[in-house]
């Protein structure tokens, strides 16, 4: 089983990467876009943490920059009729410790962002990992005050006809770029974190 790997960042795009290793092996790890969002420019050095999916016709990596992203990960894929896509979109729109507190206070409708995850499924993933994410929920409960100015500039991005993804990535930038910023200087941060991310592409 494939836990982790480290080497140069050969190619970088939302959804995947390619990684090659010491030893001239070059892995494709498919990532959330909080992931992509994170990385450093190809070239660099990067380690991923790692879960490896082995199926009849096929074996794939899934890859993740913390131990908290890819346990969040792998427990939600536990979920009945959870697949690695609906895991990696769960994890493409809502931060770890987001989804967990999601999850473990019924939030239907922040789940309900996920691309793929309709109302009757949230509701069956709450209910059947609601008591499985007992060792997670600390990492939930991290930073209330800033989850809570964060959910509401995403919501507020989303309403102005951002998707959900777009929104997350904006309101992360924002909030790394200026600190305690919260409120309509955290939405205005994030739309500035928008406009300069266009730029850039």
């Amino acid at each position: 089983m494939i836990s982790r790997i480290r080497g140069k960042l050969i190619r970088r795009r939302p959804g995947s990467v390619e990684v090659l290793t010491p030893g001239g092996v070059a892995y494709e790890v498919e990532i959330p876009l909080t992931v992509f969002e994170r990385l450093p420019r190809e070239g660099a050095d990067v380690e991923l943490r790692t879960v490896q999916i082995v199926r009849e016709d096929s074996v794939t990596l899934y890859g993740f920059l913390d131990d908290d992203e890819r346990s969040v990960f792998a427990r939600v894929l536990s979920a009945s009729g959870v697949g690695p896509r609906l895991a990696l979109n769960m994890l493409s729109t809502l931060a770890p410790e987001r989804l967990v507190r999601a999850i473990l206070e019924r939030d239907i409708a922040a789940l309900r962002q996920v691309p793929g995850l309709g109302a009757k499924k949230a509701e069956k993933l709450v209910v059947e990992l609601a008591d499985r994410l007992d060792d997670l929920a600390l990492a939930a409960a991290g930073a209330p005050a800033e989850g809570r100015a964060a959910e509401e500039a995403v919501g507020a991005l989303i309403a102005l006809g951002y998707s959900p993804a777009e929104a997350a990535a904006a309101v992360r930038q924002a909030l790394a770029d200026g600190g305690g910023a919260e409120g309509v200087e955290l939405i205005k941060a994030a739309l500035a974190a928008v406009a300069s991310g266009a730029r850039e592409r």
